[in-house]
């Protein structure tokens, strides 16, 4: 198996891109997975929401936490719900959930898959 090159990333920098991808896109995200492939077991991936873009409810993968990079971002499941602003890292429950974003918003979601 050949390792990939070590890179680093820029969050601001790509913040800005995705949101303006985010703009240009009628589903009003847009995304980049900035770590991990198909046979890593972490896989990070930076998202844009703008304000009022939802992820509807999916399912959990097993593991998971989402950091909120800027913006303000609701998540729900089960019945309850998280306001989380800029700053704010959150373990994302095992369960059914989804995200809105209160205003436009980019977060880091780090998933532990099952590879």
């Amino acid at each position: 198996m050949t390792e990939a090159p070590l890179t680093h990333t820029n969050l601001p920098e790509l913040q800005e891109g995705l949101l303006e991808k985010a703009r240009e896109s009628s589903a009003r995200r847009a995304a980049e997975t900035i770590y991990g492939g198909r046979e890593s077991v972490l896989r990070q991936t930076v998202m844009a929401l703008l304000d009022e873009a939802e992820l509807p409810e999916h399912e959990s993968p097993p593991e998971a936490t989402l950091q909120v990079l800027s913006g303000h971002l609701r998540l729900t499941g089960q019945g309850r719900s998280w306001e989380l602003s800029s700053g704010d890292i959150m373990p994302i429950p095992p369960e059914r959930h989804a995200v809105l974003a209160r205003e436009d918003s980019v977060f880091l979601l780090t998933v532990r898959r099952s590879v």
